[in-house]
């Protein structure tokens, strides 16, 4: 394995299972973007700093650490406008908490979401004129 990478290891009968933080970054990014209200993900410093360093990032605006057993995520999103960002929010913790913990069987300490913005329909205009 890379030693570039973070990996989840939990030891079984036949051996140990290794999982990428990565995998768990789009587990959560995915079900983020499932979530109705969601414009977008949105980058944040830590995957910025990534990008500037070379490394290619597939779920932006994810960041999965580890803290002995449990597993926290940081979610940054923009949601889109009209929708009340609480409700938004809560619906993507219990997304995404429930996505890892159903893909992986890992278990999520947390789901911190920060909200960096709001979008606006680009077809607004279009259906004014």
């Amino acid at each position: 394995m890379s030693d570039s990478k973070e990996y989840i290891s939990r030891p079984d009968e036949l051996g140990n299972i290794h999982i990428c933080e990565d995998v768990l970054a789009v587990i959560a990014a995915a079900a983020t973007l499932e979530v109705e209200g969601v414009g977008s993900l949105s980058a944040n410093l830590s995957t910025d700093l990534a990008e500037l360093l070379g490394k290619k990032n597939l779920a932006k605006g994810v960041h999965i650490s580890v803290q002995e057993e449990s597993i926290r995520v940081d979610v940054s999103v923009l949601i889109k406008y009209g929708y009340t960002i609480l409700d938004v929010a809560k619906q993507v913790q219990n997304a995404v908490y429930n996505a890892i913990e159903n893909t992986s069987g890992l278990n999520v300490e947390s789901v911190n979401i920060h909200v960096a913005g709001v979008t606006f329909e680009r077809d607004a205009k279009k259906t004014q004129q």
